[in-house]
């Protein structure tokens, strides 16, 4: 059951629309119906069972929070969807805070979580909220959202970024260079100081220069920080208004009221043009840096093709736009092009580069019946494929998903940074009054306590605190998806660098997963029935020892008829009847559990294990109950990375430990040739017990679970972060922390040195980011600062931030072939 949120108040008369969950039949929509039309000032109340949504009509005196209390009175919730916008405006973590108390404010919201480093919020909404309320609210907060059409196809194309901020970025570089030209006369006196030379305009002259710097390009500022103030709040832009304004009156007030000595009076003028310059050069640093650190999702972006050729019913083929193709579709690919869907190939032979999806260096070949991937690259022929997976449920489309849901999402340790972002501004504030009053009180000289005070307000910088966690998961989470590790998430990232152990699935992850039927011997001597008899059993069945088995009956005769009545034994084997005998196939333990000697074939099936091969035993019914009737034994030789996987782990420091299903003797036996050590080998382990092997080996710290079929997703999801092989299944890659887009062990090493240095990457970021505030602040306080070398270290805060991150660009994978 769903806790029940508010739907968003309707005007008067207006009917209220909303998801209902938890309805399972149209008693469920009909105790609902009641439930609603029972709350006084409701007209009429009507819920649809197969779309589960209600429609409720009002007088206009029912509140949003009674109407939702009635549907959870009767025992259902109010269904959520996610809605992402991007906001412009935002200039430092002060910012994130209003905007997710605004979008929280809203009725129906469930959390919103705002980005700073990719200017995007995300918020969970109960079904039917309204988008207009959102960008209401977000508008009524001081900023603007990006018009969703825009967005949408900006994403679309691969776009760098939406217009509208590309048209923000071109007038922030065209004020940059106006501000400069302006401020530039303003401090060739500090140039000449050094020399003995008085460089120094007129004071009309420096107010003529200064004053469209300070209202014109600096009206940001002003603006951001009255939208600030209107909703009781501070941000870096009210420091910076504040800051220069001070040292602005100041001159002004000098220029007009003071007389000097000799000479023009003393005057400021070019300390807020300055500042307003190299805040404004600052910012125009920060979002080219910022942009660098979204690079890897504009090039997963850049990937989809706009447009398909599709081979018609006729044979002729016609170029259509990639959004009209629908699944069966038939997809003509020639050299050269992108693959623009999933697909499976029907004609032709050819090679696709699929390096930037799954970060495989290799051009993989392909034939008929081959999958391939859209976004890969069609290398050297002509190839036909037919469509399985197009728009959201293709891979490129789940890959991008994946890397934007966790850019999105905060890491825990930015909890900490909101919290201290919330009180930091006032705090300043008030350091700057009391810096002003404690300098004009003790020396008498207001000019120099006006000047300290502009010093604190304007090396202050919130900017930087804001940007030192988004910026470095961003960064991190792109250069991993290059490679083709795909975080889910941030608190994923944060605590993949903290484990201890990784316990590894056998089959599939350690091992090819494509065992063969390598040994076969009869009790009676007729190897030839016995296949036929595993092979009729095994029809069907999509586990990697069946397959092996039909392939070996394939290559040596025609299939025999599928047997009746198959029950899968879950972990232990299968059983079915064939011309109406019971036959069991399985492994030693459902021998044993059915009470069936192994008799003379013992010997020969210890000596299999031994040779790290898997064996199964197959039994039929007779006059006597079950009998033993042969052995296969199967051989599924260690993928050739799995030893430099291992090596690189244990030179991380982690232990390694495998699980497998597999007896002892073939778990072993691949232990030995990767390295692993026989105490760490847990064998003969059902996959319902797999998730109770990662609880016991949790006593010790963190573990990992490295697994790829259905049976490892409950281990994935007991586990502190679970690795999906990207070879593996759907159900693995939902229940696991981290994905890997290709079935390489080593790739669960790399993504455990991404995780840790991205997670140094936000330490030092905040690292740095707190020191210039506790350095620089009280150095302004105490008068040893300049307002201009302030305002300077406040602009390269920022910039030192980011730059710091798109270090973690160079990261490349051990990975690689």
């Amino acid at each position: 059951m769903h806790a029940a949120v508010a739907p968003p108040p309707p005007a008067a008369g207006d009917p209220i629309r909303f998801g209902v969950t938890g309805m399972t039949c149209a008693s469920c929509a009909g105790r609902v119906e009641r439930a609603l039309a029972a709350v006084p000032g409701v007209r009429a109340a009507s819920v649809n069972l197969a779309t589960e949504a209600a429609t409720v009509e009002t007088d206009g005196s029912v509140s949003a929070a009674r109407l939702a209390e009635a549907v959870q009175d009767a025992g259902y919730g109010v269904a959520s969807e996610e809605i992402s916008m991007a906001i412009l405006g935002m200039t430092c973590a002060s910012c994130v805070g209003r905007v997710e108390k605004a979008l929280a404010a809203v009725p129906g919201v469930r959390s919103a979580s705002v980005n700073l480093a990719s200017e995007s919020a995300r918020i969970e909404v109960q079904a039917g909220t309204p988008r207009a309320a959102l960008e209401a609210a977000v508008a009524a907060a001081g900023y603007q959202v990006a018009p969703d059409s825009e967005t949408i196809a900006a994403t679309e194309a691969g776009a760098a970024m939406p217009t509208a901020q590309a048209r923000a970025a071109e007038r922030e570089r065209r004020h940059l260079i106006l501000a400069a030209l302006l401020s530039l006369p303003l401090a060739l006196p500090m140039l000449g100081m050094p020399f003995d030379r008085h460089w120094a305009l007129p004071g009309w002259w420096q107010l003529a220069l200064a004053t469209p710097v300070q209202f014109w390009l600096g009206a940001r500022f002003y603006r951001a920080a009255w939208g600030a103030l209107k909703a009781r709040a501070g941000n870096m832009d009210l420091l910076v208004a504040l800051g220069t304004s001070a040292g602005y009156g100041l001159s002004v007030y000098h220029l007009l009221f003071t007389t000097p000595h000799h000479g023009e009076p003393p005057l400021y003028f070019e300390a807020s043009a300055v500042i307003i310059t190299l805040i404004l050069m600052g910012k125009w640093l920060e979002a080219r840096a910022k942009r660098q650190t979204t690079e890897a999702i504009r090039a997963l972006q850049a990937l989809r093709p706009a447009i398909a050729r599709v081979r018609q019913a006729d044979g002729r083929e016609a170029e259509v736009p990639v959004a009209s193709v629908r699944v069966d579709d038939q997809v003509v690919v020639l050299p050269g092009e992108r693959f623009p869907v999933d697909g499976e190939v029907l004609e032709g032979r050819s090679h696709a580069d699929e390096s930037l999806v799954s970060g495989e260096s290799l051009p993989l070949p392909k034939e008929p019946g081959d999958r391939v991937t859209g976004g890969a690259v069609n290398a050297e022929g002509r190839l036909v494929v037919r469509t399985v997976a197009v728009g959201a449920e293709s891979v490129l489309a789940r890959i991008i998903r994946l890397v934007e849901d966790a850019q999105a999402r905060k890491a825990p340790i930015q909890r900490i940074v909101d919290r201290v972002s919330a009180v930091f501004v006032p705090v300043v504030v008030a350091i700057a009054l009391l810096t002003l009053l404690g300098w004009g009180l003790s020396s008498g000289d207001w000019t120099q306590a006006t000047l300290n005070a502009v010093a604190v307000l304007v090396i202050a910088c919130p900017c930087a605190l804001g940007l030192a966690t988004p910026t470095a998961i961003m960064a991190g989470t792109g250069v991993a998806a290059r490679a083709g590790i795909l975080i889910k998430d941030a608190e994923a990232l944060e605590t993949t660098r903290t484990l201890r152990t990784l316990a590894f699935d056998k089959t599939g992850t350690l091992t090819q997963g494509k065992p063969e039927l390598v040994a076969l011997q009869a009790v009676d001597g007729d190897e030839a029935c016995l296949l036929t008899q595993a092979a009729a059993l095994q029809q069907g069945s999509e586990h990697p020892l069946a397959r092996a088995v039909v392939a070996a009956q394939r290559a040596s005769a025609v299939l025999p008829a599928p047997a009746a009545a198959i029950t899968a034994l879950q972990g232990r084997g299968i059983e079915g009847r064939i011309d109406g005998v019971r036959v069991v196939l399985g492994s030693s333990r459902l021998m044993q559990e059915l009470g069936i000697g192994l008799g003379s074939l013992a010997a020969a099936g210890e000596a299999e294990a031994g040779r790290g091969r898997s064996v199964s035993w197959l039994a039929t019914e007779g006059s006597q109950g079950l009998a033993l009737r042969g052995l296969l034994a199967f051989g599924d030789p260690p993928r050739p990375e799995a030893a430099e996987a291992i090596r690189a782990l244990r030179a991380a420091g982690l232990r390694t430990v495998m699980v497998s299903g597999d007896n002892r003797g073939a778990a072993l036996a691949v232990a030995a040739a990767i390295g692993i050590d026989a105490a760490d080998v847990r064998a003969a382990v059902l996959p319902g017990d797999k998730a109770e092997v990662v609880r016991e080996l949790a006593a010790a710290g963190r573990v990992g679970m490295v697994g790829d079929g259905v049976n490892d997703a409950p281990a994935l999801a007991a586990a502190d972060v679970g690795f999906a092989m990207g070879s593996g299944t759907d159900v693995a890659m939902h229940a696991a922390g981290v994905t890997l887009m290709r079935a390489d062990p080593r790739l669960v090493a790399d993504a455990i040195d991404i995780s840790r240095r991205t997670t140094r990457k936000i330490h030092q970021n905040l690292f740095w980011a707190f020191v210039y505030n506790v350095v620089g602040i009280p150095l302004a306080a105490a008068g040893l600062l300049d307002p201009v070398i302030a305002g300077a270290a406040m602009a390269l805060s920022s910039v030192s931030v980011v730059s710091n991150t798109l270090l973690l660009r160079r990261w490349a994978p051990r990975a690689r072939h």
